[in-house]
């Protein structure tokens, strides 16, 4: 009787534990507290396939955001859009522009009292309101992702009222600041809504202060919090994609170059440049800012480069073909252009691209030139000893070429190669560069030496047997 009550407790005690899991919500949270990037995108790929990996119940994104750039944006909110998981955002203080987006294209809203979302002019990196061709389709993106939430039809005796359940025309209004709404924005205004008037309005679920108040809120009481913590990799790559390390990054290939090309053989320098390289295109590619051909126009420049100086003499063609290429591939790597499609960028972006190339590589050759001589100085140069500061002076017995070629003038010997007019002689048993006067000379013909110039001997056929 005893074992049977006690294989009844143990099935009741198994029974409550997996009740208890079931009813278990699990929330996968990733933060986004940072400007919208291609970074953030990346990530917000693996969260969504994490979540998915693991059967989340809910993705919460925790948002503080100014906003970021359009493309980005736009793709995070399409993954949004078509996840099969809830996804809901926590806007904690701030979700302008690019994050105003995001959030609108998420199942539910919630915000800190204080919090704001709205904004959404598309701006370039200097604050000047972009093209109206990308106001126009940032206003169609905003429309369109609130209508997505739906909407209920209403009829009544005298007219049909749709009624959104997220108003797209405010949405509109956070980003054209021609949209009048009355009683809401006037126009000459762009729409930012506090949290109690995202509430009233449609655009807010509810105003809470953390996290567990949101999800007991929303009558989730029973659940785990899962939260995404970006790798080493991921952090580096943020780190390597700054448009001020960018810029580095290419001082330090140009700087690399230029000491190989100083230097003799292949060596340290090289291996800076390379190393280099990879840290500017490897993040950019994973990012998927550089593509295949763009960094093929950059080592294809870097090749003409090294033709123009080591195989075809003075500068032409190649050279500047190779520079105009080296940049090309540089700039075009920190566009967010899809192959050659670069309708969705804007003119400052691509400005502001070649800007950080152009000062780079600028100021790359300025700081080669003058770390080179302030490395190799003879007196204090870390690098000194590596390099050849004295000078052979005449006066200490020093010159240029072997002397006793003064004492051949006059003299016989042989041909000890065919002259043609140029070969090699023997005279007095030494062997001397020698050019022949009179053209063609056999070898093993006796020969005369005339005189001397610049290390070389000039003979002729000798008269005497």
């Amino acid at each position: 009787m005893r074992r049977i009550l006690l294989l009844l407790l143990i099935l009741l005690n198994i029974s409550a534990v997996a009740f208890n899991k079931a009813d278990t919500v699990l929330v996968y949270k990733f933060n986004i507290k940072e400007q919208i990037a291609p970074s953030v995108w990346r990530q917000t790929k693996i969260v969504f396939e994490n979540a998915r990996e693991m059967e989340a119940d809910l993705i919460l994104i925790h948002m503080n955001t100014y906003g970021g750039t359009v493309v980005d944006a736009d793709s995070i909110r399409t993954k949004i859009l078509n996840s099969d998981i809830p996804v809901w955002v926590f806007i904690d203080n701030n979700a302008a522009s690019a994050g105003a987006l995001i959030s609108i294209a998420a199942d539910s809203i919630y915000m800190r009292p204080g919090a704001n979302i709205g904004a959404a002019t598309v701006v370039d990196q200097s604050g000047t309101e972009a093209s109206d061709k990308m106001q126009s389709y940032f206003r169609s993106i905003m429309r369109s992702t609130a209508q997505s939430h739906g909407k209920d039809t209403i009829i009544t005796e005298n007219d049909t009222i749709i009624k959104w359940f997220r108003d797209p025309k405010i949405a509109e209004a956070m980003v054209d600041d021609y949209v009048y709404i009355p009683g809401i924005i006037d126009t000459g205004k762009v729409l930012t809504l506090t949290a109690s008037e995202a509430m009233e309005l449609g655009f807010c679920e509810g105003i809470v202060s953390n996290v567990d108040e949101l999800l007991q809120k929303a009558n989730i009481n029973n659940y785990v919090i899962k939260e995404f913590v970006p790798t080493t990799i991921d952090k580096i790559i943020g780190f390597l994609t700054h448009p001020l390390v960018s810029g580095v990054l290419i001082m330090a290939i140009l700087g690399g170059v230029y000491f190989e090309m100083q230097t003799p053989g292949i060596g340290f320098p090289l291996a800076v440049a390379l190393l280099a390289s990879i840290g500017y295109f490897a993040p950019l590619y994973i990012e998927g800012l550089a593509e295949n051909w763009e960094i093929m126009l950059f080592i294809i420049g870097l090749i003409l480069i090294a033709v123009e100086i080591f195989v075809i003499p003075g500068f032409g063609v190649a050279g500047a073909a190779g520079i105009s290429l080296t940049i090309a591939g540089l700039t075009l790597s920190l566009i967010g252009n899809v192959r050659f499609n670069f309708e969705m960028v804007e003119s400052s972006a691509i400005i502001s691209a070649l800007l950080t190339v152009t000062v780079s590589i600028f100021m790359g050759l300025v700081m080669a030139i003058w770390l080179s001589k302030l490395a190799f100085t003879a007196s204090r140069g870390a690098f000194h000893n590596l390099s050849l500061n004295s000078t052979q002076q005449l006066s200490e017995g020093f010159i240029s070429f072997n002397t006793n070629q003064f004492k051949m003038v006059g003299k016989n010997g042989t041909a000890h190669t065919i002259l043609r007019p140029s070969g090699k002689v023997n005279v007095e048993g030494e062997i001397w560069d020698a050019k022949s006067l009179e053209g063609f000379i056999d070898k093993d013909e006796k020969i005369t030496v005339l005189r001397h110039e610049s290390g070389q001997l000039y003979v002729e056929k000798s008269s005497t047997d």
